[in-house]
């Protein structure tokens, strides 16, 4: 694991980002303290460069117990000392996310969609700054819904696209529609894809990733409480997204991409498909497989 993160940096570590996180609000200069409040973390009650000051990579994942067991396999692959079952949860003082620390990498919880993964980005992005981090690279690592891949195959995120499949993020200020770009690093996707073809049984593409706002009529599933289109409709929106680049299908990679991009920070979306999206009444799977193939992903990172 510890190789292929590094080489995914590029050749040149100088042409990376060289200078701290960047936040881009000036306010915060004003304040005596910062107050991370769903990290339970604080600028005037934690030494957050102490804590915080040697990270390199931030992985974050929607479930907690997924982002637990990443780190503990990440204190095995760098054959960190202690034992990886005793991993503390720093944020264990609230409940809203799981926050674990091995070596350099942090692993992180967001839960589900973009204002759940947007409000610990924004106590992620202030974290990084407020411990002085340099070169730090951000991975969303988690699972999706293919379109027109098989289950299992993992999609590099080339752009994150909207409902329109454009690659934009809006964020609603006092009114006002703040449009973002969400176009991720094409040099680190390749790097990451010439990476992936040292791992066996793990087909890997490049693809545009679509954001949603909801899991079921959202992704165009058939199986939710409300239904308002065909299944032909759900077909021929799909059919659309796949000759828009669209190869995967989840809730969260356009405020990622859109934030990353903002603050100077290095985002790269890795999800594996779950389910076949194009053409399917419902999911190929049964729960037990898609638990299983749950478990799969976490070890196969």
């Amino acid at each position: 694991m510890a190789p292929i993160l590094l080489n995914c940096m590029g050749n040149d570590h100088n042409e990376y980002i060289k200078q701290h996180v960047q936040v881009k609000n000036p306010y915060l200069d004003t304040m005596e303290e910062d107050i991370l409040y769903h990290f339970s973390l604080s600028t005037k009650t934690h030494n957050l460069p102490e804590m915080f000051g040697d990270i390199k990579f931030v992985c974050v994942g929607g479930s907690a117990n997924r982002m637990k067991a990443f780190a503990q396999f990440i204190h095995q692959e760098l054959e960190l000392p202690g034992n990886p079952e005793e991993i503390i949860d720093i944020c264990e003082g609230t409940d809203r996310y799981s926050m674990y620390k091995v070596g350099p990498v942090l692993s992180i919880s967001h839960g589900m969609g973009v204002p759940s993964i947007s409000i610990m980005l924004h106590e992620l992005i202030k974290l990084l700054h407020h411990a002085q981090c340099r070169d730090v690279v951000l991975f969303r690592l988690g699972t999706s819904g293919g379109v027109g891949l098989a289950p299992g195959t993992v999609v590099i995120t080339d752009k994150a696209v909207d409902y329109s499949f454009r690659p934009q993020f809006e964020q609603v200020v006092l009114g006002k529609v703040i449009t973002r770009s969400t176009e991720l690093d094409e040099g680190v996707a390749n790097e990451l894809l010439q990476c992936s073809s040292e791992l066996q049984n793990i087909p890997t593409v490049i693809g545009n990733t679509m954001c949603t706002h909801d899991f079921y009529e959202g992704q165009g599933r058939l199986d939710g409480a409300l239904c308002s289109f065909s299944h032909a409709e759900k077909v021929e929106y799909l059919r659309k997204a796949y000759e828009a680049g669209v190869r995967n299908i989840e809730m969260e990679s356009t405020v990622f991409a859109a934030m990353c991009r903002v603050c100077g920070l290095k985002g790269i979306f890795l999800t594996k498909c779950t389910i076949l999206q194009v053409e399917l009444l419902y999911p190929l799977i049964s729960l037990r497989q898609y638990w299983s193939l749950k478990t799969y992903v976490v070890q196969n990172r």
